[in-house]
């Protein structure tokens, strides 16, 4: 019971630790964005890394959840007449909760993985302080265009993700099982409103931003050796989906309180 006991306490100090190291990272990464010059190349990779290589990942999430969604949806709500139904709920689930959810923890395995490989390996062969070298401050360098691509990609793969659930889940719910078309869009339009459309990008405005710093920050404190590589790769995935998680669920009170 007592070795239990210190494990949880070990764990808990831990997570108080890493919670200090990415309030210092993004204090540091807010102060470089005034202090030093945006290196536009490096931004524009950064966009393409994030935002354009990801679009088939978002594509492919947002539009089989809002298909199967709506497939279940129309399962249950057919026994009790309430098919017309189904196009608003698909839409305020895909809006508020499906599309930023999914698309974050999407983005979280594969950008927030590569960013703590990248980082970790930049680290334990001694490039970041080659970078302090050749006076380069590797906050300014590393982190700043992956923190700007970052705040401009994920609200557009979120809003993607939410666009092609809500198209694949009408084509499944009035093309393959039968929906009255008109009710379907009418009261989609009538009960969603932009409200819906806000909290799902503003959740993904703030998953980014997590998403972004528990890689980061994973990469930079990594240990040596190629096993601190893998060991900060898979803390960077598995914390950023149980703090996604978590956040969601506060931002869903507070978003809906606010907007």
């Amino acid at each position: 019971m007592t070795r239990y006991a210190q494990q949880l306490g070990a764990r808990f100090m831990r997570m108080l630790q890493m919670a200090g190291q990415i309030v210092f990272l993004f204090q540091d990464t807010i102060r470089c964005l005034f202090h030093y010059r945006i290196r536009l190349q490096l931004l524009i990779h950064q966009i393409d890394f994030i935002g354009g290589k990801s679009v088939p990942v978002v594509i492919i999430t947002g539009g089989f959840i809002g298909a199967v969604f709506a497939a279940q949806t129309e399962f249950q709500f057919k026994d009790l007449g309430l098919s017309s139904g189904v196009g608003p709920v698909v839409a305020i689930a895909m809006c508020r909760e499906l599309g930023p959810v999914l698309c974050a923890l999407m983005i979280a395995g594969r950008v927030g993985s590569a960013m703590a490989a990248e980082l970790a390996t930049m680290k334990i062969t001694e490039q970041i302080d080659a970078l302090r070298s050749l006076a380069v401050y590797p906050t300014e360098y590393l982190i700043v265009p992956r923190f700007l691509a970052m705040l401009i990609s994920m609200p557009v793969l979120v809003g993607l993700a939410i666009l092609c659930g809500i198209g694949s889940g009408y084509y499944v719910a009035v093309d393959i099982l039968s929906v009255p078309g008109v009710y379907y869009w009418d009261n989609m339009v009538k009960y969603t409103h932009a409200k819906d459309v806000w909290i799902g990008l503003v959740k993904g405005f703030f998953f980014g931003i997590i998403i972004l710093f528990v890689g980061c920050n994973k990469g930079l404190e990594a240990s040596q050796g190629a096993e601190g590589v893998g060991l900060a790769t898979t803390e960077a995935v598995v914390d950023s989906f149980i703090i996604v998680l978590i956040a969601n669920f506060f931002f869903t009170f507070l978003l809906n309180a606010l907007l």
